[in-house]
């Protein structure tokens, strides 16, 4: 086999990994969404990337302060970030992607959605409240659905571990 042809076949095969986007909120089901994307690509030969965003400071008279605050923020979510990656590698092999936004949550997703094309799943988790479904699946399900440019997995956040591992 050719180097050339060796990687043309690297290439292909990079095109071809699904790369599935959970949201890291702070929700009780981002468990079963997080749970669900890394199986799904641990079955299908893709790859996880981790989503968190982090409020911007509040309105502070001194921009010291408010820096500093962002710095915190910043240091808690990678935090976060760096155990849900641990628990993604064990189910699936591989060190998955690690995102951290400030901002607002919708606006964060669909712009990294935009800069992203490898990112080909988004996996929400649905509430299990009966207030509805959650704010990201209620945006992007309806105002802002034509932004979406990217398939949206809605699981169930009342999946057992168990039932997860038999729908994925």
């Amino acid at each position: 086999m050719t180097e050339e042809s060796e990687r043309e076949r690297g290439q292909a095969a990079a095109r071809r990994e699904r790369l599935f986007l959970a949201v890291v909120d702070d929700s009780p089901e981002r468990s079963v969404a997080l749970r669900y994307a890394a199986l799904a690509a641990a079955r299908g030969g893709g790859r996880v990337a981790l989503l968190r965003v982090v409020e911007p400071p509040g309105q502070t008279e001194w921009a010291g302060v408010a820096e500093m605050m962002r710095e915190e923020r910043r240091a808690e979510a990678e935090q976060l970030l760096q155990g849900l990656a641990a628990e993604v590698n064990r189910i699936t092999g591989s060190v998955p992607i690690l995102y951290v936004r400030e901002g607002e949550a919708r606006e964060e997703l669909l712009k990294l959605l935009a800069e992203e094309p490898a990112i080909s799943v988004l996996v929400l988790a649905s509430s299990t409240s009966s207030e509805g479904p959650g704010p990201l699946i209620t945006a992007l399900t309806g105002r802002y659905n034509r932004l979406l440019r990217t398939p949206l997995v809605i699981v169930p956040g009342s999946l057992s571990d168990q039932e997860l591992e038999t729908v994925t």
